[in-house]
């Protein structure tokens, strides 16, 4: 028989915890980050981690100072252990959490303004269902690393899609050209997407490039051209962009989701009906478990209910 098969078979008779530990910081490259993702402290993960070793008697990481790295042992000990200690974990919450309410802390990370705009809204009841969950939600506008940094779920657009993750797609935004009626008073109207240099561009600085956003417009007759927007101001958020186009500044490019409360009050007008782009969807990810926390599968029925109540896939997109 294998070696590894014997350490394999030695994981019955290891503490459930001790296994959860290694895997965790194997998979976020320290016992600091397993340490949050379990709710214990680094020393208890450390130790852990040392008596499986200590138990199996084999060191399965090179520690040092900057990171933990797996040794040949422990690569192969994860790659053998980790999706059963998956399955065995999931039986056991599913077991102890039959016929519980569901409970506990939810983390999910989420665009800043989008968020704010269409998430913390749904709070209220969604609290009032599960009094027992505390949300832990993370406003940011970066790329993460949904498992690697133990959220329960995320909400967004472009995240890549890893092995071990679902996503559920929301809707898929659509890009506009808007101002403000009093911007536009005075102003011809135009007629295709290369009319928008005559006016003042409300530009993007994508934050992960450093570069201009440039759209390409489609009409319903499939004709396409870049929308020639001439940048007066710059801005990397899309709230600010936003808030700009509502003062009368000049035309902005706006994903639909931050312009729709506007355009439905008459705050912002589109300024050429018919055209958009399409920028792909916004999704909500989260673990590819058979058994999901009770927690996370609540939040996931949740706001799918909420999104599809309120007709949120044709909202954000354009139709005229």
């Amino acid at each position: 028989m294998d070696y590894f098969q014997l350490m394999v078979e030695n994981m019955a008779m290891q503490p459930l915890g001790h296994l959860e530990c290694f895997v965790k910081s194997a998979e976020s490259g320290s016992f600091s980050a397993a340490a949050r993702r379990l709710a214990l402290t680094p020393a208890a993960v450390s130790k852990n981690v040392a008596r499986l070793e200590a138990s199996l008697g084999v060191r399965l990481f090179q520690r040092s100072t900057r990171k933990l790295t797996l040794t040949e042992g422990g690569e192969r000990f994860l790659q053998q252990i980790s999706a059963a200690l998956t399955t065995l974990s999931d039986a056991v919450n599913d077991v102890s959490e039959q016929d519980k309410q569901p409970a506990g802390t939810l983390r999910v990370s989420m665009g800043q303004a989008f968020g704010r705009a269409y998430m913390v809204p749904l709070l209220d009841t969604f609290l009032r269902r599960y009094p027992a969950i505390v949300p832990d939600w993370r406003f940011e506008n970066r790329q993460v690393d949904l498992i690697g940094e133990g959220f329960d779920a995320g909400i967004g657009g472009g995240l890549d899609l890893k092995p071990g993750v679902v996503a559920r797609e929301l809707g898929r935004i659509h890009i506009v050209a808007v101002a403000s009626a009093a911007y536009m008073d005075d102003k011809p109207k135009p007629c295709s997407p290369s009319d928008l240099a005559a006016f003042d561009g409300i530009v993007r600085r994508a934050s992960h490039t450093g570069r201009l956003n440039q759209y390409s417009l489609r009409n319903a007759a499939g004709d396409t051209a870049i929308a020639d927007l001439q940048p007066r101001i710059i801005f990397d958020d899309p709230d600010a962009i936003c808030q700009a186009a509502l003062m009368g500044l000049g035309v902005a490019l706006l994903p639909m989701p931050f312009a729709v409360p506007w355009l439905q009050t008459g705050a912002l007008l589109r300024v050429l009906p018919g055209w958009s782009a399409d920028v792909g969807p916004v999704s909500l990810y989260y673990p590819a478990k058979k058994l999901l926390p009770a927690k996370t599968r609540v939040f996931v029925d949740y706001v799918i209910e909420q999104f599809r109540e309120r007709d949120f896939a044709r909202l954000v997109q354009s139709e005229g």
